[in-house]
C-alpha cells in the first residue's frame, strides 16, 4: 500500500465505483453521518472523499472540504455537486498530509479511508489536527477484532485485496493507540459486522 499505487488502482475504480460498491456502502455512510449528529452552520473535512458517496447524506445548512488523493475520484465527485443547502469544496490532498489549517472543523469523516491510506495512524493524526477542541470523528471500515490475529484464509484474501486498493487486516485500536480521543459508540454494520461505524470524540 503506497500512493502511487493508490491513484493508479482508483483511478481505474473511478468510472465503476459508485455503480459496483455504491449500493454495498450505502447502509453505512448513512449510518456513520447520522452517528454525527451534524448540525447546520457546522463544518464537516471529509477525508478521502472519493467519488462523493457521503455528499448525498449531508443534512443541510453544513459546510465542508472534501479532500482525495485521487483526482479522477474528485472528477466523479464534482458530477454530485452542488448539494442543496450546503457548501462543499473538493481538494486534492494526501490524507497523511491534510492541505487543512488546525482547528477549522467541528466533524470529520473517515469512511472507508482508514483501511486505504499507507499509514493509518498518520491518517488519524491528521484528522484529529484538523479537529476542534471536543470535536467528533466517525469511522466507517473493516477492521480486525483488538487482540485478535487474521487467520490464514484471511491473509490470503489480503493478497489480493490490497491489489485492489484496500487492507483487510487492519486494526482500529492500534490505529487510536495514544490519540486524544475516545471511542464513543462502536456499532456492527455491513457483512455481518466486519464493517464497523465508530463515532470518535476527541478529549479537550
Amino acid at each position: 500500500m503506497n500512493n502511487q499505487r493508490n491513484r493508479f488502482v482508483y483511478r481505474l475504480w473511478a468510472p465503476v465505483y459508485d455503480a459496483v460498491l455504491g449500493r454495498l456502502f450505502q447502509q453505512g455512510r448513512r449510518r456513520a453521518m447520522e452517528q454525527l449528529g451534524l448540525k447546520a452552520g457546522e463544518r464537516l473535512c471529509l477525508v478521502g472523499v472519493g467519488t462523493g458517496a457521503d455528499l448525498l447524506h449531508l443534512p443541510k445548512g453544513v459546510n465542508g472540504i472534501g479532500v482525495d488523493l485521487s483526482e479522477a475520484m474528485l472528477d466523479r465527485a464534482k458530477k454530485k455537486l452542488p448539494i442543496e443547502g450546503c457548501d462543499i469544496e473538493l481538494r486534492v490532498g494526501d490524507a497523511q498530509a491534510l492541505p487543512l489549517d488546525d482547528r477549522a472543523f467541528d466533524a470529520v469523516i473517515l469512511n472507508l479511508i482508514l483501511s486505504v491510506v499507507p499509514d493509518p495512524a498518520l491518517c488519524m493524526s491528521e484528522a484529529i489536527r484538523v479537529l476542534r477542541p471536543g470535536g467528533r470523528i466517525v469511522i466507517f471500515d473493516k477492521f480486525l477484532p483488538d487482540g485478535t490475529e487474521p487467520t490464514w484464509g484471511r491473509r490470503l484474501a489480503n493478497l489480493v485485496s490490497t491489489r485492489l486498493g484496500t487492507d483487510l487486516n487492519r486494526r482500529l485500536g492500534d490505529i487510536l493507540s495514544g490519540f486524544p480521543c475516545e471511542v464513543a459508540r462502536d456499532e456492527p454494520s455491513i457483512l455481518g459486522g466486519m464493517y464497523r461505524v465508530v463515532l470518535i470524540r476527541q478529549i479537550p
